[in-house]
């Protein structure tokens, strides 16, 4: 009986001859399509790191990569090679899935622009021939669908491009393309028929406007927020509550806006703390616990809204630690 010194003779044989520089440089010299060969200068064919493996697939690759300067102009061109012994019905899907892996190492080394790589697979499997597809549009069970897909510029969706009168007409999709299409550009006052006409529809559900209209005072543009979502409470029935809510907590709470630094803290709340005994300290504290009891009580609200920590941390000022103990009591 024959002793396996490795488990994995087949790859280990393979990627010891295809590590020399010039067994590479002859793989590539016989193998690579003319077009591009000749954009390769195959003298300065070099191993590239294992950093450029895909972990989680790690337990499934045996391929080696290597980088070469082009022939014509600075540039990025990877080789990759991928033995394989056992046929993967999957296997063009995974040498497209080693690509993008490579890709955005490259990207991650702070280059600017998408490398080529050039996948190669080789085979020594029992079965010949290789039984399987090498386009990976074919491990799709559409394949013709995924072609129109994956070799066509991707859908692209550009609000700050479509007309107000379009969007107006886009159901529940609408309220919020207004919105972002405008969030930079346009005070928020000025479009204060359009949402309530929108909101009329109940179109939107109280935890979808809570949200947006803490989107509005984090990111819009408005002179006069609190009176802004007040007179939108006035006029929209259904969500008068929620919207109402979000204004008499900024109005109790101090918040101020400007039209350019975002949100202001201005609570006062706790002063009287101090004053008792008329120390200084003692307003200096009451001040900031006020703040503090304020910014709880709206990250709480934030929360519940569905809007992001992060977000509500950028926006009232609370650690991570403070975060953590919002719901405790």
């Amino acid at each position: 009986m024959s002793k396996k010194f490795t488990p994995t003779p087949h790859d280990a044989i393979f990627k010891q001859f295809l590590s020399e520089k010039e067994t590479a440089k002859d793989f590539f010299a016989i193998w690579l399509p003319d077009e591009i060969k000749a954009l390769c200068e195959l003298d300065s064919i070099k191993v590239e790191s294992g950093s450029f493996v895909d972990s989680e697939m790690r337990n499934y690759q045996s391929d080696i990569l290597y980088s070469v300067n082009t022939q014509q102009e600075q540039g990025y061109i990877y080789l990759l090679i991928e033995h394989q012994s056992t046929p993967d019905k999957l296997m063009a899907w995974r040498l497209m899935r080693y690509c993008m892996a490579t890709m955005q190492k490259h990207l991650e080394a702070v280059h600017k622009e998408l490398p080529l790589v050039f996948p190669i697979l080789f085979y020594c499997g029992e079965k010949s021939p290789h039984p399987y597809s090498t386009d990976w549009l074919d491990c799709f069970s559409g394949r013709d669908i995924a072609e129109k897909i994956y070799t066509k510029p991707f859908k692209l969706v550009d609000v700050t491009t479509l007309d107000d009168g379009e969007i107006m007409k886009h159901k529940r999709m609408a309220l919020l393309e207004l919105i972002q299409k405008h969030i930079r550009r346009r005070d928020m006052t000025e479009l204060l028929d359009s949402i309530v006409k929108l909101l009329s529809y109940n179109y939107y559900t109280d935890n979808q406007v809570i949200t947006l209209f803490n989107y509005l005072i984090q990111e819009g543009n408005s002179q006069k927020p609190m009176e802004f979502i007040t007179e939108i409470a006035k006029q929209s029935e259904k969500n008068e509550g929620a919207l109402m809510t979000i204004a008499q907590t900024l109005k109790q709470e101090g918040y101020q806006l400007g039209k350019n630094d975002g949100v202001q803290e201005g609570i006062q709340k706790g002063i009287q703390i101090g004053e008792q005994n008329g120390m200084q300290k003692g307003k200096l504290e009451g001040i900031q616990e006020g703040e503090k009891q304020a910014s709880i009580k709206i990250a709480r609200q934030m929360l519940e809204s569905g809007m992001d920590r992060q977000s509500v941390m950028k926006f009232t000022g609370l650690t991570d630690t403070e975060m953590s103990t919002l719901f405790k009591d």
